[in-house]
């Protein structure tokens, strides 16, 4: 008992909600929900874990059900879709449900290690900033597993997006983000784009509103279990939300 209160005694006050969109993700949802509630749990933070699921074939939200038995309702908050939806409108669905005062997103397919989460805080607190970003193209950040394809997509579409709309963030394209709760609601109230172009558009859109952005550096590292998302719809989505932004930011 004295050990659970000097564990509590480390956090801040505040709550944070994980957002964890997911898309047959039945192999890497149990390990990233299990490293979350150990970290949250070690740390002392009060915390949700929100599994916005889009109608995964492969029996994720099944999955999902058995960990909320075993963490718990108030932990792990099931809030899933009948079906994919896209990205962006997977996190409207799940802030309507959120109860921290900070938001994480991330991906729940392990690309994101766990412990960039403590990184991503101590940052945030630090600049006090309205939003902490993931960069693979800072410090020592980078990416891990991919192909010479993937990479030159990546490279190539960052590279185009800070020529064309300079957005005073490094990485655009990247899904690791802790955002305060109410800069997030405000930005989702502009945003237009509901796919992985949701993403950048949040960058910009926070840097119109003047809202302040910090960068931490994370390795990608690709996914273990299951098949990426990325496709030719996907790439030609992104170039198309690209040249939006461009004719009207």
């Amino acid at each position: 008992m004295a050990s659970r209160t000097s564990t509590r005694s480390r956090g801040d006050g505040e709550k944070y909600t994980v957002l964890l969109p997911t898309y047959n993700e039945r192999e890497n949802l149990p390990l990233i929900v299990w490293l979350l509630v150990k970290y949250f749990g070690e740390s002392g933070y009060d915390y949700e874990i929100i599994v916005i699921d889009d109608g995964s074939p492969d029996g994720t939200l099944e999955v999902a059900e058995q960990l909320q038995k075993i963490y718990g309702e108030d932990k792990i908050l099931l809030r899933p879709r009948a079906k994919k939806l896209g990205l962006g409108t997977a996190y409207i669905h799940g802030i309507k449900h959120a109860t921290g005062s900070f938001i994480f997103i991330m991906d729940a397919d392990l690309s994101h290690h766990v412990s960039r989460v403590a990184l991503g805080l101590k940052h945030q607190k630090e600049g006090d900033y309205d939003l902490v970003s993931g960069t693979r193209y800072q410090g020592d950040g980078g990416v891990y597993g991919w192909d010479l394809r993937r990479k030159l997509i990546s490279r190539g579409a960052n590279f185009v997006t800070q020529v064309l709309l300079r957005p005073g963030a490094s990485d655009l394209t990247g899904s690791f983000r802790l955002y305060k709760r109410k800069v997030l609601e405000g930005l989702i109230e502009r945003c237009v784009s509901k796919g992985y172009v949701f993403q950048m558009e949040m960058i910009i859109r926070a840097r119109q509103l003047d809202y302040s952005i910090g960068e931490v550096p994370i390795s990608f590292v690709d996914r273990v279990y299951g098949e990426s998302k990325l496709g030719g719809n996907e790439i030609v989505s992104f170039l198309k939300g690209l040249l939006t932004l461009f004719a009207t930011t």
